[in-house]
């Protein structure tokens, strides 16, 4: 348990990064996603050294879901966990939220090769389109250093049915100084090297140093479960792979 957690309390830690971030969160994210639509999971397969379709299948391997319920898909993206969810129980019905059209466009045409639907709808998720208690499995990955995430979590228990369950991902800050600095020293090297990979536009290339900096000024595995227990979750489950540099949690609306 990192012991210096404590030092500043969660919003004044998420005041800080929203002042830090904003310019980049409301406006250059948008070209950023936009340029690696048409090879993001081929970036990330690269990037994680072939790791990418394994971290996913880990994080899948997560949700507990059963016939008939509804499922929200927060930052969707491509559509990788909902497709993934459909293909073990295919009477779900799946929602997918995104900021980014061209990333849902994708996951869209991926969904509808393989003959599953998949409602998408763009938008803002700090204030979600969607009426209180209404989803059964809320799903969020590879996108909360990127957000306002306490208010992401708040929205995403709001549309919570009570006995929801939310099941979270993304790379982390490592609680160990060394790993954390091999962590950032690789990542400056790999986006770098996707960047040219894949002729990647000026705005995925200006965004390379925030990149390390917002996982700078994220959380660790420890630092999330603690933010989601706050929040009023319960039964708040959390687990880290490769060094505490990925992580998931489990938590539950009572």
């Amino acid at each position: 348990m990192n012991n210096n957690k404590q030092a500043v309390p969660f919003p004044l830690r998420e005041d800080l990064r929203s002042k830090i971030f904003n310019q980049v969160w409301c406006y250059e994210l948008n070209d950023v996603f936009l340029d690696v639509a048409r090879y993001y999971e081929r970036a990330n397969y690269v990037a994680t050294l072939g790791l990418w379709n394994w971290l996913c299948e880990s994080f899948l391997a997560t949700i507990d879901i059963k016939s008939g319920q509804r499922v929200l898909d927060v930052c969707a993206g491509t559509n990788v966990v909902g497709i993934g969810l459909l293909q073990r129980q295919p009477d779900l019905e799946v929602i997918a939220i995104d900021r980014c059209q061209a990333m849902q466009e994708e996951g869209g045409k991926t969904a509808a090769r393989l003959g599953m639907k998949i409602t998408s709808q763009i938008g803002d998720v700090h204030r979600l389109p969607f009426q209180d208690n209404y989803f059964d499995v809320v799903t969020l990955q590879y996108a909360s250093r990127h957000l306002r995430i306490m208010e992401v979590f708040s929205e995403i228990k709001r549309v919570l049915k009570p006995g929801g369950c939310f099941y979270h991902s993304d790379m982390l800050k490592p609680d160990n100084r060394l790993i954390e600095s091999m962590y950032y020293s690789y990542l400056r090297i790999c986006l770098s090297v996707t960047a040219w990979m894949f002729g990647s536009g000026d705005a995925a290339h200006n965004c390379k140093d925030y990149f390390i900096e917002a996982l700078r000024l994220f959380y660790s595995a420890d630092e999330l479960s603690e933010m989601l227990g706050q929040l009023g979750y319960q039964q708040v489950i959390g687990k880290t792979i490769l060094g505490g540099t990925v992580g998931f949690h489990k938590s539950m609306k009572m």
